[in-house]
């Protein structure tokens, strides 16, 4: 079953190609990694981008797959 998928606003760059990211249904900010794909082909997320994220069933965490 695909997890869910939001669109949000990246807050801050963290270490180890973390981010905090402001989910658009959300009132609070999640940690968020980056996916393979976007590692493999060097795609820069920069605070201010807005991104497509696959949430964890907890809803605390979350995975950056596409940037917008």
């Amino acid at each position: 079953m695909p997890e869910p998928t939001k669109e949000g606003i990246v807050m801050e760059a963290l270490p180890g190609l973390s981010f905090r990211v402001k989910v658009r249904d959300f009132e609070e900010e999640i940690l968020c990694y980056l996916a393979g794909r976007m590692k493999v082909n060097h795609i820069r997320v920069m605070p201010g981008d807005r991104v497509l994220v696959e949430m964890s069933p907890d809803g605390r965490r979350g995975r950056i797959v596409r940037r917008l």
